[in-house]
């Protein structure tokens, strides 16, 4: 879920919590807590298997919302590619850049974000578009696309459930989610230029007292030459 507003690692000056992104408060809330509670994902770890197999070695991947770095940054820097995470969360970026010192991370805002044209070989964006807009959800996924060279891989992870704005509670946190049903998230995909190869959909139990078991769904596909 992370994945908002801007700002840089080292000594730069953050805004008050109540002017931050929701995100932003959210993960430096969570912290390692929700490394653990969704460690035992096998659905993710399968995601980033079909990914690997398809990078060529030294691939350059974003890993959009990178949270603490692992699993997602922490394999595929492992497995030899250069790895750039973002990730709107200080907290998460600290964690990352500890716990995975292979993988280059930084503080930004993924809808503000500037990203090269046909710049990474990959993107993954796992489960870190929830609390944007619908319109910031599809800003950012087209965007995510153009940063892909032709042929290149993406893999897109969400909870399919076809909300806006509801607010809850996750792991002890207040928060307010925004989401698609699983038919309109692949429809997005698709009009951001991506091509659907497969999707695998999987409910998971967060190893959390403050987490219910939630769908989730994993998109794997492909930019398309221009």
């Amino acid at each position: 879920m992370p994945g908002s507003r801007a700002g840089t690692t080292g000594g730069a000056v953050l805004a008050e919590d109540d002017r931050r992104a929701p995100a932003a408060v959210l993960f430096d809330a969570l912290g390692l807590d929700y490394e653990r509670a969704f460690a035992s994902s096998e659905a993710h770890r399968a995601s980033l298997r079909w990914l690997l197999d398809r990078l060529p070695p030294g691939s350059r991947v974003l890993d959009a919302g990178c949270g603490t770095g692992r699993p997602t940054a922490q394999t595929l820097a492992g497995a030899g590619h250069a790895v750039l995470g973002v990730d709107v969360s200080p907290v998460m970026v600290g964690l990352a850049s500890r716990q995975v010192p292979r993988a280059e991370f930084r503080l930004a805002d993924l809808r503000e974000l500037p990203l090269e044209e046909h710049s990474f070989d990959a993107v993954c964006g796992y489960f870190s578009l929830l609390q944007m807009t619908r319109a910031e959800q599809s800003a950012v996924v087209a965007k995510l696309t153009r940063a892909l060279r032709p042929g290149g891989s993406a893999v897109l992870a969400t909870v399919p459930l076809d909300v806006e704005g509801v607010e809850g509670t996750f792991m002890g946190q207040p928060v307010r989610v925004t989401s698609f049903a699983a038919e309109d998230f692949r429809a997005m995909a698709a009009g951001a230029g991506l091509t659907v190869l497969s999707e695998e959909h999987a409910l998971f139990s967060p190893a959390h007292p403050g987490a219910g078991p939630e769908p989730h769904l994993f998109l794997h596909c492909r930019r398309e030459t221009d």
